[in-house]
């Protein structure tokens, strides 16, 4: 889809790879609504704050009513809060899938409608490397996030019957606060903003942003053995 002209709502857009993409479509000629739990915090210049909790399903309806332009939506919003699945307090578990898994899923129910009575647009879902593998770190939120990668797969078709482009997008650490814990290297935001527009704009279902998606991606069909070499 044609970026410059185009409206579209980031969700999570006051930090981190949210304040980007509003930052990079913004710069590319889009009309950019920047959703975020308290507006206020949002601090960019050419944006127009929306206040959102994508868990909520009264600021849900609150957003849609009141961004019925939009024919683009990138649902960024995240966290990653739960702990140990085995014995982690079971509310901050289902933080994790009420955000990445429900949350989306209200988002795009919410917006199918409006994005097809605009004549139709895309959606990006922002997915992650451990959509595809656990990070054993992080596996409350590696859980959620497969559950969103096969959410993104289940509605691809759906939604294309109305005209409406899903793209996934799958990366690694990026320089954000969520991967503050982590010494590994991390990518640019700014870089996988633009990446991933540019894979929007392509019309791509998939959006590998850096090499260690690429290289999940390609160890997939190794199974279990070859995804997790340390198990005995």
């Amino acid at each position: 889809m044609k970026i410059a002209g185009s409206t579209a709502l980031v969700t999570g857009a006051n930090r981190g790879l949210g304040r980007q993409f509003a930052a990079e479509l913004v710069a590319r000629g889009a009309t950019v609504y920047a959703g975020a739990r308290n507006p206020d915090s949002v601090d960019l210049p050419g944006v127009k704050p929306v206040r959102l909790d994508i868990t909520d399903p009264a600021s849900v309806a609150a957003a849609a009513e009141l961004a019925h332009d939009v024919n683009l939506l990138i649902n960024n919003a995240g966290s990653a809060v739960g702990g140990d699945l085995l014995t982690g307090e079971l509310d901050l578990i289902r933080q994790d899938m009420e955000t990445h898994y429900f949350g989306t899923l209200s988002m795009i129910r919410a917006f199918t409608p409006i994005i097809a009575g605009n004549g139709g647009g895309g959606i990006l879902n922002v997915l992650s490397v451990v959509s595809w593998v656990t990070l054993q770190e992080l596996p409350a939120y590696s859980a959620a996030k497969s559950a969103q990668w096969g959410l993104s797969n289940a509605l691809r078709g759906p939604l294309a019957e109305h005209d409406i482009r899903l793209s996934s997008l799958h990366v690694g650490f990026m320089e954000t606060e969520m991967a503050e814990q982590f010494d590994a290297p991390k990518a640019d935001p700014a870089d996988i903003a633009r990446i991933a527009v540019d894979g929007i704009e392509a019309g791509s279902y998939e959006i590998l942003a850096d090499d260690i998606s690429r290289h999940v991606q390609a160890g997939l069909a190794g199974g279990v053995a070859a995804l997790y070499p340390n198990l005995p």
